[in-house]
């Protein structure tokens, strides 16, 4: 008889979190497994990547009425004489506009967003939320099951989040995965009660299927000319990613006379600023924000170097896809860069500044010698990580 398991998530929009699960997904064994899916928002890039073993369950009523804009669900509640769930839903919008942290925003807000959920009827042997908190949250309180699992893709502490609130959801966990060993430590560090609970399973990426997938485009990526020189960054357009030192570090190789084109694959709330920023310096033919992509594979292929400039990082895995594709790679010095770079092994690690940013690419531009090592390291270096699947499995004994 197979298991029952069901993976918490808030969407399939974008990012590394995502990739991570639908990577997740397409290696489970379904004949030992039946795996039910719940995500608080069914649009995003990667659903069409759900494997088609996995049953997506469908979103209760009353969420979807919560969704609604503030004016509309109340009124809709009010309508119905639902005043208990209307007061939840002011105070709900009343708690994101207190907090100016996003994280907190989610931690503080969950009480009143949990009211517009019912706990789930099937019971499951496991339940994995697998980001952290909203899915933690629902996975412990929503969700009846022999095994609860949850799963924090980031540097804890660079979250902005309220520990005390996690604790006593951490304490009903029976297992707290994390993507790398700094993020473990970080982790252990924090929540020393839960150190017990805490094991490491790396984001699961397959070289043949990013290879396969790199080979398929549709004339989508960019041409560039033979002198120039492409750069490419993959990520939310979001605080972490420090893209801002992308376009001043774009800025000043441009002012050194390199044929610089560089391109960033995301979606996210700072695409104005960074718009912005790149007509304020003048690169409109030099730096170009692609939004999002399903396939940025075809994108990494082509460009001659992969540029990530986080403030912080929990394992990212584009940098492993760019690994994988055998591009060059220049990171920024966040916590656990050095889980995944060997400075002037596999790629470079440097300060995280522009003038530090825009120093690392003019090496590799410069130092071909240099690039020709970085790229035979990794062309020879073993990379999947497929096998991480059995540490999953572990978890559901």
């Amino acid at each position: 008889m197979r298991k029952k398991l069901l993976f918490i998530m808030p969407g399939l929009s974008s990012g590394g979190g995502e990739r991570s699960l639908v990577n997740l997904l397409s290696q489970v064994d379904y004949e030992m497994y039946e795996v039910d899916l719940f995500l608080l928002n069914h649009d995003g890039l990667f659903m069409e990547f759900i494997p088609k073993h996995v049953h997506l369950l469908p979103l209760p009523d009353k969420y979807q009425q919560f969704t609604l804009a503030l004016w509309k669900s109340m009124s809709l509640l009010l309508f119905k004489g639902e005043f208990g769930l209307a007061y939840h839903r002011f105070m709900f919008a009343l708690k994101n506009r207190l907090f100016r942290s996003t994280a907190l925003r989610e931690q503080y807000s969950w009480k009143h967003m949990s009211v517009f959920f019912e706990s789930l009827e099937q019971p499951y042997d496991t339940v994995v939320g697998f980001m952290e908190k909203t899915s933690i949250y629902f996975g412990v309180d929503k969700v009846q099951a022999n095994t609860k699992v949850g799963w924090i893709h980031i540097d804890y502490d660079q979250l902005g989040m309220d520990p005390n609130f996690d604790v006593s959801y951490f304490k009903q966990l029976d297992h707290i995965v994390t993507v790398s060993e700094e993020c473990a430590d970080i982790l252990k560090n924090r929540f020393p009660q839960q150190r017990e609970k805490i094991s490491v399973i790396h984001n699961i990426v397959s070289p043949k299927v990013i290879r396969q997938l790199a080979d398929q485009s549709k004339n989508e990526t960019a041409v560039t000319k033979d002198e120039e020189i492409s750069i490419l960054s993959i990520g939310r357009l979001h605080y972490q990613k420090a893209f801002e030192l992308a376009i001043e570090a774009c800025r000043k190789l441009v002012d050194k006379g390199y044929p610089v084109q560089w391109a960033i694959i995301g979606e996210g709330e700072e695409r104005q600023k960074l718009s912005d920023l790149i007509q304020a310096n003048g690169l409109e033919n030099h730096f170009t924000l692609l939004g999002l992509r399903s396939n940025p594979y075809p994108y990494l292929k082509k460009a001659d170097l992969y540029v990530q400039t986080s403030r912080f990082e929990g394992k990212s895995i584009a940098i492993d896809e760019a690994k994988i594709l055998n591009k060059p790679i220049v990171v920024t010095r966040f916590s656990t860069a050095k889980d995944q770079i060997e400075d002037g092994v596999d790629g470079l690690i440097v300060d995280m500044n522009a003038e530090a940013v825009a120093a690392g690419i003019e090496k590799l531009i410069q130092d071909k010698a240099l690039r020709a090592r970085i790229t035979d390291q990794l062309a020879q270096s073993s990379l999947g990580t497929e096998e991480e699947i059995h540490k999953f499995y572990k978890l559901l004994v």
